[in-house]
């Protein structure tokens, strides 16, 4: 292919947000134009990317001749092997068993990253009194399967994205409660990490852990029944679980948020916390936030806001497709042609 300046995605173009659970597909006729309708698939009925794209072109009436595609795990050049599902997604295999003329993938935090200045204000509710505006470095992140950290700077009048594998660092208690907590954590692989306690998972995880600390029955629920038991009784237990991991979330939000000293903001993102939106208390979650001394005047400046949207990251995508050279992306060694 050509040099970077050239690169081009020809459409029709399919944009792909694949995680360990769900894989989304749209497909974009020609630039600018608006996404198809969602194709939904299970990731797990399908063995590869190559055959849920099959799948995505049958439900959405058109074969593409480009592919951007976002994965929940680490990309190596043109390679991506997903964190909590079996896929190993292989860019150029794809492209050949398909007949592609151009594909890219993106880590599914580093696409996220990428779309931020693609989100309608409105698709998006604010955290707390301080604005979006700035022009500094951005953070975006989110549970669902797993956690997702991205971060967005603009060098040189590019966007470059900067993903990242902080999901994956320890998380420790900070105070009596979280002290009296944390023995019960149940550990993924030994550890306590910062996504074992906030992807999806997590909150069933913490709630468990609530209840076997002060000695009450403990029945394993999933993620989806703590939300719907906090929901049905604001004053229960669930509920104060849910209360305990949106303080959890704020204040890795946070260390974050002073980690790239994002001046730009930080965007909460992924399919959890939307569900729990009506439960977030934004005056617990800014003070979360911010205790970040000796930083935290650069905590307090930086705004917070949750993505209610869940179709922002394939806007973003489509963005790419449409002018990629707005785009600090190693196009040379990451496109799939």
């Amino acid at each position: 292919m050509g040099a970077m300046s050239e690169t081009t995605f020809p459409y029709p173009v399919f944009v792909c947000d694949t995680g360990g659970t769900n894989v989304r597909f749209a497909a974009i006729n020609a630039p600018g134009a608006p996404l198809s309708e969602i194709a939904h698939l299970k990731t797990g009925d399908y063995p590869g990317l190559a055959e849920a794209i099959e799948a995505a072109s049958a439900k959405l009436g058109v074969k593409p001749r480009s592919v951007i595609a976002c994965g929940a795990g680490p990309v190596d050049g043109r390679r991506l092997k997903l964190t909590n599902a079996p896929w190993l997604m292989d860019g150029p295999q794809v492209a050949a068993a398909l007949g592609l003329a151009q594909g890219l993938l993106l880590n599914d935090f580093e696409a996220q990253a990428l779309s931020l200045p693609t989100i309608p204000e409105d698709w998006a509710m604010p955290i707390g009194p301080v604005r979006f505006g700035d022009p500094g470095p951005q953070v975006i992140l989110g549970p669902g399967t797993g956690l997702g950290v991205g971060a967005l700077v603009l060098a040189a009048g590019k966007f470059t994205p900067l993903a990242s594998e902080a999901c994956h660092t320890d998380f420790g208690p900070i105070d009596e409660e979280e002290m009296a907590i944390w023995p019960h954590l149940e550990r993924v692989r030994g550890r306590v990490t910062t996504e074992s306690v906030m992807a999806g998972p997590g909150l069933a995880r913490l709630h468990r852990a609530r209840l076997l600390a002060q000695g009450l029955p403990a029945p394993a629920l999933d993620p989806a029944e703590v939300d719907a038991a906090a929901h049905d009784d604001p004053a229960g237990e669930a509920a104060k679980s849910v209360a305990l991991y949106w303080r959890l979330i704020a204040r890795f939000a946070g260390d974050m948020a002073v980690t790239f000293v994002a001046t730009g903001g930080v965007t909460l993102a992924g399919g959890v916390l939307p569900r729990l939106r009506d439960l977030l208390d934004a005056q617990v979650f800014r003070a979360g936030f911010d205790a970040k001394a000796p930083v935290d005047a650069l905590a307090r400046r930086i705004p917070t806001r949750l993505v209610i949207q869940a179709d922002s990251v394939l806007v973003g995508m489509a963005a790419i497709a449409a002018a990629p050279e707005r785009y600090a992306i190693d196009y040379a060694r990451r496109c799939w042609r």
